[in-house]
């Protein structure tokens, strides 16, 4: 049955795995802002991370015998990274608002895809994606400076976390490398879970929302970007995921009611062109190095 899902998987593009971890991680978010009510935001990682933790620790049960030191670190260093960004993205929506935050933490992955191009191609899909997340984010209104600098804080985080699934991804087979970063980002994140114990004891439903988050969130998305990122350049990943603006206003109109303006229309025809020329790119230099 495993090797089934995993020839099903084959069939499936690159580009169709990133685009359903970035509507996942959405929801994810969507579904966070109600426990941020009873918890806040630094303790809802902390539940959401543990519960993701558990599951893929159950699904890949990953051995450490005779795996390379050099790849336990790479797990260690990925933990402690997704870790930060999670504290310090959630921390930054109690400031500024969704789409805000989305394009500033943006900024991380879409660096990855401007350094690392290597056709010229490459460069002005970049340049077109930036324009359309600049479209998106009304940076003419006033922004807190906290909330920015978490914001982007957890861009570098993010564009950390790209390089490091990359290498894993390369190194450890399946889910077994994500199970143990997500361990070591359970244990980062415990102490802010721990604190919030009154809370979750006094509605216990909290707990069944975080599993949803968790999944949500963390092993569905992570999981689908491992995936993607053993088949495609991790900047062409980068350019892909410059569609998360455009999903998360898309997911907010449907799930929170958030209507969109011909502004957000305009980023979402700028970032879906960008990254639709960026898959063609790649495809075609796959093609000629065939």
């Amino acid at each position: 049955m495993a090797t089934t899902a995993r020839a099903a998987a084959g069939l499936a593009p690159p580009a169709a795995y990133v685009v359903a971890a970035m509507v996942s991680a959405q929801l994810g978010a969507s579904v966070a802002k109600f426990l941020f009510a009873a918890l806040g935001p630094l303790a809802t990682v902390s539940l959401r991370t543990a519960f993701a933790a558990l599951v893929l620790l159950a699904v890949w049960r990953p051995h450490l015998r005779g795996r390379p030191r050099a790849d336990l670190l790479a797990a260690l260093a990925l933990g402690v990274t997704l870790a930060g960004l999670s504290l310090s993205f959630y921390a930054a929506l109690e400031r500024i608002p969704l789409g805000v935050a989305m394009t500033l933490e943006f900024a991380g992955p879409l660096g990855i895809a401007l350094v690392g191009s290597r056709r010229r191609l490459d460069l002005l899909w970049g340049v077109l994606a930036a324009a359309g997340i600049l479209v998106l984010s009304p940076l003419g209104g006033t922004v807190d400076p906290l909330g920015a600098a978490l914001a982007l804080l957890a861009g570098a985080f993010w564009a950390a976390s790209i390089l490091l699934s990359a290498r894993i991804g390369q190194a450890i087979p399946g889910g077994g490398g994500l199970a143990l970063a997500m361990t070591v980002a359970a244990v980062v994140t415990l102490p802010f879970g721990l604190a919030a114990g009154g809370q979750v004891a006094a509605d216990p439903r909290v707990l069944l929302t975080a599993l949803g988050v968790g999944l949500l969130s963390s092993v569905v998305p992570f999981s689908l970007e491992l995936e993607a990122l053993r088949r495609i350049p991790v900047h062409v990943f980068g350019l892909l995921m410059s569609l998360e603006p455009a999903i998360a206003a898309l997911v907010g109109l449907v799930v929170l009611g958030e209507m969109l303006g011909m502004r957000e229309i305009g980023s979402i025809g700028l970032v879906v062109t960008a990254s639709v020329g960026a898959t063609k790119t790649a495809e075609r230099g796959e093609g000629g190095a065939a």
